[in-house]
């Protein structure tokens, strides 16, 4: 057993210092270290893969990080570091606990993710050692770890068991209740555009200095067909974590920030609005793209329909609003998000349909990550 210290100061000397993650019993100790440091930061992410995605974005913008989680939502986490770390080589230290270990009697939902904890990690090729027990051991650990991601450019994990280390309490201010943000309806209900004429009025509205963040499928490929630049990041895969993706890069830079993400995207991780809504970055501006539809697998309706993505953003205290099913309202409320604090969300209708002959990137995910990430460093 160590002191949580023990393991947290070396590892900023390694150069991990930015955590994000959901909690976990086994992991209370350091968890609440890390949240009571005012020299270390944390995100809380609503879910594990929005963790993978969070501390992705703090890469890209040169952070080094660390991704807590209880081996149950070790589950949530394998599509984004199977597609998103893996296509693009983002790394990332991952701490998991082992809730139903070896000779641990644990509850029934532990039963079967405790035995194969070691073998998931190894079918998804995320190499992996024991959490330090001792405080002797935390160098070779942490050197171990580096040494494996510098090499691969890939996530590594320790896997900790029940008391690894001592218990800590916490010290922290619950986060206060935001006013009420506003909603500007710009609709007008006379025809709504195609995404690719909002893109290129979006690319005309945007500094230079601005980073682009556009979820998979046709919204990534269109934004690469109507213009390729070096701030751009063309996500492929981890459907859903465009937001996550863009909020890590957004508390970690100083550059304006907008998300490009689908009805569908948005849907699948709508929690993550409820994290940018609390750590509240100005720099930030979601844009839902909403055309009703997963378009890129053959059309089939989303649920958009019934969801109203303005009420959800202002009651996951986004200080702004916007609701366009136009060109003008959307250049209205791109003009507004750019000269206002944000997060913004920015609801936008769209139609269906794509460019014709619509291609991919023919950038490699991973030049894309290094491109982007060299750009946000440029300052």
């Amino acid at each position: 057993m160590i002191e949580a210290d023990k393991f947290l100061k070396p590892a900023v000397e390694a150069g991990f210092d930015f955590y994000t993650g959901v909690p976990c019993s086994f992991l209370t100790p350091i968890i609440n270290r890390v949240i009571s440091d005012t020299a270390l930061d944390y995100v809380g992410a609503a879910s594990e893969g929005e963790a993978v995605a969070i501390a992705a974005g703090a890469w890209l913008a040169g952070r080094g990080t660390v991704v807590m989680c209880q081996n149950s939502g070790l589950g949530n986490a394998v599509n984004p570091l199977t597609s998103l770390n893996h296509p693009f080589q983002i790394p990332t230290l991952l701490i998991v606990t082992w809730r139903g270990g070896p000779g641990i009697e644990d509850e029934p939902q532990h039963q079967l993710m405790g035995p194969i904890t070691p073998s998931l990690l190894d079918v998804i090729q995320v190499p992996y050692a024991g959490f330090p027990s001792s405080e002797n051991e935390v160098s070779g650990a942490l050197g171990a770890a580096v040494a494996a991601m510098n090499d691969s450019s890939l996530p590594y994990a320790m896997i900790m068991e029940k008391g690894a280390v001592r218990d800590y309490g916490i010290d922290t201010t619950p986060l206060e209740t935001p006013p009420t943000g506003v909603h500007i309806d710009l609709n007008t209900g006379d025809g709504v555009p195609g995404r690719v004429a909002a893109m290129e009025r979006l690319l005309e509205l945007v500094p230079g200095r601005a980073a682009l963040i556009a979820t998979t499928g046709f919204t990534g490929r269109e934004l690469f067909t109507v213009s390729d630049r070096k701030q751009h990041l063309y996500q492929v895969g981890s459907m859903g974590c465009a937001a996550g993706m863009g909020l890590g890069v957004a508390v970690n830079s100083d550059r304006p920030v907008v998300i490009l993400d689908g009805d569908g995207a948005a849907l699948m991780k709508l929690g993550t609005l409820g994290t940018i809504g609390a750590y509240a970055p100005k720099n930030l501006i979601h844009i839902v793209f909403d055309n009703g539809a997963y378009e890129s697998t053959g059309g089939q309706p989303t649920v958009s329909p019934t969801v109203d993505f303005a009420g959800v953003a202002l009651a996951c205290a986004y200080p702004s609003v916007f609701s366009c099913d136009n060109i003008k309202g959307f250049d209205d409320a791109m003009s507004k998000a750019l000269s206002q604090d944000g997060p913004h969300l920015i609801h936008m209708k769209v139609s269906r349909g794509m460019i014709e002959g619509l291609g991919r990137p023919k950038i490699t995910p991973p030049e894309v990550a290094q491109r982007f990430k060299a750009f946000l460093a440029e300052d």
